[in-house]
């Protein structure tokens, strides 16, 4: 037992530890019943079709996806306590007037009101990464994806609950107007738990030279970073078109009222693995974990139809790599960019699992309207493993140049055009154990 809980012990044994987990898990519930509560004010409340509440959760998406990076670069320049206060205020006033919106105008609003929505989920990412030491980052991040989970669990359902409840989603968007505050005020205190290391609100340190280094976005935007991000983005493609595969195979054979419960099975999958990616000595490298997420899923269809035991069985292979690929990317991104940057990086890594998401469910559907639900797996599958095996023929090649580069530095007398250009080794890189 002290195997499997001991690292974790070491996480919450830092002070102010407890804290941040306890904000990451209530600040992040709202934030994932949204799509959810949108979906059900454009059917319920404007009487419209599924197709338009999708255009609206799109609108959403692609906010969120520009607005994260953005976020991230101005807590990086100006701290997270001035970005809390206008994305807050910004946000809670687009759930106050979303409501009496038009259609037309309801999408233009949540286009705009996904670039200012509260980031949320990247501050955390990049609170962990600055709070935590590198030896316990890969326990904290296993820790952040296993709450991510829980928090996927409990939005949705808690926004369907409230929204039929009442047969109408107007109460539920005001209350969440009055959360995205309480998010923003449940976050403010991070800045005074993390910046007496100075690091992740860089404005408020005392002295000059505490403040990180600003360096140039080349130096740490390379192509193991870009990679990296890639990975980020396949890993919720798979994630999002295995969900929309699953509710289209149980609808197919005529089990649809269990998808919920295969979904949590799934869901619960990912939890345990989590929590063994926190807790083994012997983690898997973020490539594996890709390749095993998208190797997983492409046979799920295969006996989907056999009934909705089968395929939560079917499901626990990939769903026990997906909290563990999702923490060894955060992991990952902190590891290979400075600490000036990494609110960038963290806005990156949001941007590009919003962007497979909102990729995945289309993408999915499609192939399962012309073809199958079993084509539907496959092709969400095919797409995770790919990229996976470009990453691992990439780390192959930086093994191979790894040497020959080191040799090329022992050389004494170096032109000074060469000099001036970093090398690979001076340039922040992927740590190699995720």
């Amino acid at each position: 037992m002290h195997r499997l809980f001991g690292p974790y012990r070491s996480v919450f044994a830092i002070q102010g530890s407890r804290a941040l987990f306890v904000v990451a898990l209530l600040a992040r519930v709202p934030g994932t019943a949204k799509g959810m509560l949108l979906t059900l004010h454009v059917v319920l409340d404007q009487q419209r079709g599924y197709g338009a509440a999708g255009v609206v959760a799109m609108a959403l998406t692609i906010g969120f996806a520009i607005g994260s990076p953005i976020a991230g670069r101005l807590v990086d320049r100006h701290g997270l306590r001035p970005v809390l206060l206008v994305t807050g205020i910004a946000e809670a006033l687009y759930w106050v007037i979303a409501p009496s919106l038009p259609y037309p105008a309801l999408v233009a609003a949540t286009l705009a009101g996904g670039v200012v929505s509260v980031p949320v989920f990247p501050v955390i990412r990049q609170a962990v990464a600055a709070h935590v030491p590198g030896e316990l980052r890969r326990q904290a991040f296993a820790l952040d994806s296993m709450i991510v989970e829980l928090a996927y669990m409990v939005g949705p359902a808690v926004a369907v609950v409230a929204v039929t409840g009442l047969h109408t989603a107007t109460p539920s968007m005001f209350a969440t107007a009055v959360l995205t505050l309480a998010s923003v005020l449940g976050l403010w205190p991070l800045g005074r738990i993390l910046t007496a290391q100075h690091r992740v609100d860089p404005t408020l340190a005392q002295d000059e030279q505490d403040r990180p280094a600003r360096l140039p976005r080349g130096t740490w935007l390379n192509p193991t970073l870009l990679l990296v991000l890639a990975m980020c983005t396949a890993a919720n493609l798979t994630l999002s078109g295995t969900e929309v595969a699953v509710v289209a195979s149980l609808r197919e054979h005529g089990q649809t009222q269990w998808a919920g419960l295969t979904i949590i099975a799934w869901c619960c999958a990912s939890l345990l693995g989590g929590f063994w990616h926190g807790s083994t000595p012997r983690p898997r490298r973020l490539s594996l974990l890709m390749l095993l997420l998208g190797l997983g899923t492409i046979p799920v269809g295969l006996v989907a139809g056999l009934g909705w035991q089968w395929t939560c069985l079917a499901l626990v292979p990939a769903g026990f790599v997906c909290a563990p690929t999702i923490a060894s990317t955060a992991e990952a991104i902190s590891a290979a960019v400075p600490a000036s940057a990494r609110g960038q990086a963290m806005g990156l890594q949001a941007a590009a699992l919003t962007l497979g998401g909102s990729l995945g469910a289309p993408l999915a559907g499609s192939v399962i309207d012309r073809f199958s639900p079993v084509w539907g797996f496959a092709v969400a599958g095919v797409i995770g493993t790919l990229l996976a095996a470009l990453a691992l023929g990439h780390e192959r090649w930086s093994a191979a140049r790894t040497p020959a580069t080191a040799s090329r530095k022992s050389v004494p007398a170096v032109p000074e055009a060469v000099a001036q250009e970093p090398s690979a080794e001076e340039r922040p890189r992927m740590s190699a154990k995720s």
